[in-house]
């Protein structure tokens, strides 16, 4: 037992290593539509569970926002959704291409609205991404600063999670059955 809870801790950390440097390399290569910095959250969160997953990505934010900004420490709401509706979904279902891309489909529209209200609050729907183009526009064309903010989060999520639960799904068909059996015996 102790093995397994040391196994998943590992993976865990390995996990939030994961949200963290793909979100910083995708974000100081301004890849337009997609972040990669739940990649770790959905993993953990489709192989251990929803609550590793909140976990996953809980402390994910925490951290890179000690680390860069901490104003971005809110946003760890988004996170912990991700790894709660993925466990479950993954729980219920096999987490496989389809599954992966209905839930990446959830995740689009779920992560804006609650990502949307933060953005607004903490930076006035600006957050320094490609997104703040498209929320200029919006808002010179008469749009409410929520609108603004969430029509081109909406936008690149939808590419961004689809890819990261399509991505997540591949990797899990793909490693070793023994060390699945000895995570999910664990939960």
């Amino acid at each position: 037992m102790q093995n397994r809870k040391t196994f998943i801790l590992i993976l865990s950390a390995l996990a939030i290593a994961l949200n963290i440097v793909l979100g910083t390399v995708v974000g100081m290569l301004n890849i337009p539509l997609i972040f990669l910095d739940t990649i770790g959250t959905i993993f953990i969160a489709a192989l251990a569970g929803p609550w590793y997953g909140a976990v996953v990505g809980a402390v994910t934010n925490i951290i890179q926002g000690m680390l860069t900004n901490p104003k971005d420490i809110p946003f760890l709401l988004v996170n912990v959704a991700v790894g709660i509706i993925v466990g479950f979904i993954a729980n219920k279902y096999k987490f496989d291409i389809k599954t992966a891309i209905i839930t990446g489909l959830i995740l689009s529209v779920i992560c804006p609205l609650i990502g949307t209200p933060i953005a607004v609050w903490i930076y006035g729907g600006i957050t320094g991404s490609g997104n703040d183009f498209i929320f200029a526009w919006l808002r010179q064309t008469g749009h409410s600063i929520f609108t603004s903010a969430f029509i081109p989060r909406i936008t690149g999520n939808i590419i961004d999670k689809v890819v990261s639960c399509v991505l997540v799904s591949i990797l899990l068909s793909k490693m070793p059955i023994e060390y699945k059996n000895k995570v999910s015996s664990s939960i």
